[in-house]
């Protein structure tokens, strides 16, 4: 090799010249599933809906919420114990993360025997339609699960429900139940007894379902045939769990509770988060280019995925958690930075420019990788140890972090690859060098 002559570089992402009609595709795809929220189907006529940008369900600082307070349902004269009701609380925050809330306040008030709920409104609620009634049949935790014989005796109850979730079989939603060990014991016994007969499964003296017994169950694991679709089978999953309580609660008092950062927080922070965004791309193309307008793109595509992240598994959305996505694009932008620079270094160097575009972008992603790795560690942290609002920041944070890997360097390689292809985009000048002749 000539004295001067950089070592050749080699790019590990394939690069093609369609490759950014392909990541321009995949990006309008999401903004499209992003902003429609449409229905997917799972088979025999049933769908089950991606929730979109308005399906979010934000936090009580942004939209208010429930203020519920819960009493154990005993007999005159019984009062519950403080391990019990510390199981109940438990118990409600395992139903609440079921459903993605983190954005709840949980107190046990041993003194009165009662239990406090907060926790945000659903998603298309706002404080004057919000319906208290409809606070506690969502939370589901007034309520205790018995599943009952032909003859009207208790087989097994909540107690002897370790969990249930829902599973698509045979292109059908069924619930899938386990047991504990006692529960097993009892059903076993219970499903041998009424082989081919029904088992009823009521919430209090509320029959939520009726079963039919096709064999004897001795694993401790069954199966519930039967929903319409995958709606109907997670309320039937849902009040499942929601029933494995020490004993049944009431609701004594629910309010409705204004958001904490009042009614036109969420107005003033999209409008503020839409003028920060155009001022990023204005600065990013008109000071990097071709690189800056590949950075848009990456980072629009990294926004849309991280609010996915959000909508599907309806992730309560909190001050926080818009704290944490700002912060994972804020990233991002560091990113495409630091590769348009080398990408820049490369060119003013003299080097061709695919060598540029391949060499800026292998030389500027130790310090991405580092930078990235070191905020992700902490974040995964925040989120699975974290509570309430922390958890939503850690949970943004991360998903926003990862994908900026994912976007800032692999989509952004193949679109400015792709690009660097075409003879209209090979003048140095668009990369940050200097005009041909010149």
């Amino acid at each position: 090799m000539a004295k001067g002559t950089p070592a050749p570089v080699r790019s590990r992402i394939p690069v093609r010249k369609n490759g950014i009609w392909w990541a321009l595709a995949v990006s309008a795809l999401l903004a499209l599933v992003l902003a429609a929220g449409p229905r997917i189907p799972v088979g025999n006529g049933i769908t089950s809906p991606i929730y979109g940008i308005n399906d979010i369900r934000f936090g009580i600082d942004i939209k208010g919420g429930y203020d519920i307070v819960f009493v154990p349902d005993l007999a005159d004269g019984q009062t519950a114990t403080a391990d019990q009701l510390a199981s109940a609380r438990a118990i409600i925050s395992l139903r609440l993360d079921s459903k993605n809330i983190a954005d709840r306040e949980l107190t046990v008030d041993n003194a009165n025997g009662r239990i406090l709920v907060r926790y945000p409104l659903k998603s298309g609620e706002t404080v004057g339609s919000a319906s208290g009634t409809d606070a506690v049949k969502e939370l589901g935790a007034t309520a205790k699960l018995t599943f009952v014989d032909p003859d009207g005796n208790v087989v097994i109850d909540g107690t002897d429900v370790k969990e249930s979730h829902v599973e698509v079989q045979n292109g059908s939603p069924v619930v899938v139940l386990s047991l504990n060990p006692a529960g097993t014991t009892k059903f076993a016994e219970a499903t041998a007894k009424w082989l081919y007969k029904t088992i009823t499964i009521k919430m209090d003296d509320k029959t939520i379902s009726s079963p039919t017994v096709n064999a004897v169950i001795s694993d401790g694991n069954a199966i519930i045939e039967g929903m319409a679709d995958t709606t109907e089978a997670k309320t039937l999953s849902d009040n499942i769990n929601a029933g494995a309580l020490p004993f049944s609660l009431k609701a004594v008092s629910v309010n409705i509770i204004s958001p904490t950062l009042g009614q036109g927080a969420l107005d003033v922070m999209v409008r503020a988060a839409l003028v920060a965004f155009l001022l990023i791309i204005l600065f990013m193309i008109l000071y990097y280019r071709l690189p800056g307008f590949v950075a848009v793109i990456a980072l629009f595509t990294q926004m849309v995925c991280t609010l996915l992240a959000v909508t599907i598994p309806q992730f309560t959305l909190t001050l926080p958690g818009i704290a944490g996505i700002i912060l994972s694009i804020g990233m991002g932008v560091d990113a495409n930075i630091l590769i348009a620079e080398r990408i820049r270094e490369e060119l003013r160097a003299g080097n061709s420019l695919r060598f540029a575009v391949a060499a800026g972008f292998q030389r500027a992603f130790s310090a991405v990788l580092d930078g990235n790795l070191t905020t992700m560690f902490p974040a995964a942290l925040l989120w699975i140890m974290g509570s309430g609002a922390i958890k939503a920041f850690g949970f943004t944070l991360l998903f926003g972090v990862a994908l900026n890997l994912l976007t800032g360097v692999v989509m952004s390689r193949v679109m400015t690859g792709s690009l660097s292809l075409y003879p209209a985009f090979q003048n140095p000048w668009l990369y940050g060098g200097r005009r041909n002749g010149k």
